[in-house]
């Protein structure tokens, strides 16, 4: 089945993007707020987290208990992120309860409570996700290694820090409310069962009318130190590499994503095969691409015990320098199929849509459909990703290491 994908911009700068999916019995949207942690001013890291919180606990004519009431009676499966740029506030429910849906998240971006007299719980709830980072080692490593290797703030944590969340007032709140909640450059993506001309009338009716306003683009400082080290008494060491790569938005971002999946995607990928298959020196291995729209990296995570940390930097270095030295075609092979297992996955779920189309928008300006992205898929080649492996080699590596020892590198 051809896809479709309709656009509208209103006046105020809001984007509406949809993906109709007539098969489905669901909807689902994708809010991208542009009020995320890269605006936390420096003494107030986790102000976006804390906000979004907030956001959630009452608007328009429902209290905070009513407005989650109201959500679960319509069957919304929801969920709420924070990134650098955006604020994500997302969810999935029948098609027919996508109106009233709507409705309500239309309230929550224009005229929400914020109750003074939450704010600490609101906190606390924050808090607790802060919390849950120092109870998982590998998770705090690779936020770490984020802040290090992006300059200032395009690395700060969406979670905070403990001393800034316990200072923030309400006040603050409401100024990142007032500031940031704002139609332009915001991005509401829907995919399902939808009818676009009405979809079009209604979100025209809910935020047509919201007022724009203009906010300071962050200031871009320096980045960190390459090569640091986190002391923490542990059997343990967690390692997390990461080094400069394309941007999602750049002609050769599926050569560089592919050599990503041939370092890590599976059991038979480079990283798993040789550093925790044929040696066994660590629990967990692997790399993921991270993109923002104008720059992006490769991020690296091995796990081991700490007497085996040394070998397992150094071979996993290794590979890293090896994969300049190019893909072989089975290994491509391998990948192509992976990829389009996802693909196909993803024309079964509105959910995977509406947040791929709203996030499209933002790197492109346009939306790919699957069809396009398949067919850039089909068209790579081990000779074009070993072209792009030639001119961009794995190079210019942040290392942070977490554990009793620092490493040598």
């Amino acid at each position: 089945m051809k896809q479709t994908i309709e656009t509208h911009t209103f006046a105020n700068g809001l984007v509406l993007v949809a993906e109709p999916m007539q098969s489905l019995e669901s909807a689902a949207f994708t809010f991208l707020v542009p009020s995320g942690c890269v605006f936390d001013p420096h003494d107030r890291s986790g102000l976006a987290a804390l906000s979004c919180e907030m956001a959630l606990r009452g608007a328009g004519e429902r209290d905070s208990r009513r407005f989650i009431e109201d959500l679960e009676n319509l069957g919304v499966q929801r969920g709420e992120s924070i990134g650098a740029v955006h604020t994500g506030y997302s969810g999935a429910t029948l098609a027919k309860n996508l109106p009233p849906t709507l409705a309500i998240y239309a309230d929550m971006l224009r005229r929400a409570h914020l109750p003074g007299d939450q704010l600490d719980a609101g906190r606390q709830v924050v808090i607790q996700e802060l919390r849950a980072i120092e109870d998982d080692p590998s998770h705090k490593v690779m936020l770490e290694l984020k802040r290090r290797h992006y300059p200032d703030p395009w690395g700060q944590p969406s979670e905070g820090e403990m001393q800034a969340l316990e200072a923030i007032e309400i006040g603050e709140v409401e100024w990142h409310y007032k500031q940031l909640y704002r139609p332009n450059g915001t991005i509401l993506g829907v995919a399902g069962r939808i009818d676009w001309p009405q979809l079009v009338d209604q979100i025209g009716e809910l935020l047509g009318d919201w007022e724009p306003r203009e906010a300071d683009e962050p200031a871009e400082g320096a980045t960190g130190p390459k090569l640091d080290h986190l002391t923490q008494e542990s059997n343990q060491t967690q390692i997390g590499i990461a080094y400069p790569s394309v941007p999602y938005r750049h002609p050769d971002y599926f050569q560089a994503s592919g050599a990503v999946g041939v370092l890590s995607g599976g059991m038979s990928s480079r990283l798993f095969t040789e550093v925790r298959e044929k040696r066994g020196l660590c629990y967990s291995v692997y790399a993921s691409y991270h993109t923002h729209r104008d720059r992006a990296c490769v991020l690296c995570y091995a796990g081991t015990t700490s007497p085996r940390a040394q070998e397992t930097l150094d071979v996993t270095l290794e590979q890293l320098k090896l994969l300049a030295k190019g893909v072989r075609p089975e290994e491509l092979n391998r990948l192509k199929t992976r990829v389009k297992s996802s693909l196909v996955m993803q024309q079964e779920s509105s959910s995977a849509r509406s947040g791929a189309v709203a996030r499209d928008w933002y790197h492109l300006g346009r939306v790919r459909t699957l069809d396009e992205v398949g067919q850039l898929v089909d068209a790579l080649t081990d000779t074009s990703i070993n072209r792009y492996l030639a001119e961009h080699p794995p190079a210019d590596f942040t290392i942070v290491t977490l554990g009793p020892e620092p490493l040598k590198v």
